[in-house]
């Protein structure tokens, strides 16, 4: 299959995401290479794009500064998006003067709804989309307090919306890289990918 999958390795857990997207390629038996996104140039060819955790404001100065504002905004395949990738993703960032985000998904996001690093947490939570709980790791994690008819809420916590899709986007407040189930990057490839899963 033509097409390569991005990682955004600018900061935040690169390693894990390139280490869990190769995973479920070997899982969906295809051939597709997972590799880092720095520069334009590295954009060329790939079909989704993961943008990792992170800190948004720092996030969001490395994007302009590397030449990558309009590439990402401009990109046509799936972006799959956790944590800080939530809030650079985001329409507004609420009480934020500091970046103006990407503008991407029609959201307007509280970047830390659940306070400091401190008030990190893990919670099994139901996901539209998978069959049972997921084991959600937060870490200074935004919610959505606002999002447009074009955004399907997946995950939702009294706080806000954790997880959603809009067209071929996945984005997610929380970490499923990490803990090794993997279903919902399986979740966003069902939207990218026309071949399906096996066993699916």
């Amino acid at each position: 299959m033509d097409g390569k999958i991005g990682v955004l390795a600018l900061q935040g857990d690169v390693s894990e995401h390139i280490a869990a997207f190769e995973q479920v390629i070997r899982e969906r038996q295809v051939n597709i290479p997972v590799v880092e996104v720095r520069l334009p140039g590295d954009m060329e060819g790939l079909i989704a794009l993961a943008i990792p955790g992170g800190e948004s404001t720092t996030f969001m100065r490395l994007i302009d500064q590397n030449g990558l504002r309009e590439e990402i905004r401009n990109f046509s395949g799936g972006i799959f998006a956790t944590c800080a990738g939530m809030v650079v993703t985001a329409r507004e960032v609420k009480d934020e003067s500091r970046f103006a985000p990407l503008g991407i998904v029609n959201t307007v996001v509280n970047r830390n709804a659940f306070g400091r690093q401190r008030e990190s947490f893990e919670a099994d939570i139901p996901v539209a989309g998978i069959a049972s709980p997921f084991h959600a790791v937060f870490i200074r994690a935004p919610v959505v307090e606002l999002a447009g008819p074009d955004v399907e809420p997946l995950a939702v916590l009294p706080q806000g919306i954790v997880g959603l899709r809009s067209g071929k986007h996945l984005i997610l407040a929380f970490h499923p890289e990490i803990g090794g189930d993997l279903r919902l990057h399986h979740l966003f490839l069902d939207g990218i990918l026309s071949l399906p899963r096996p066993g699916a």
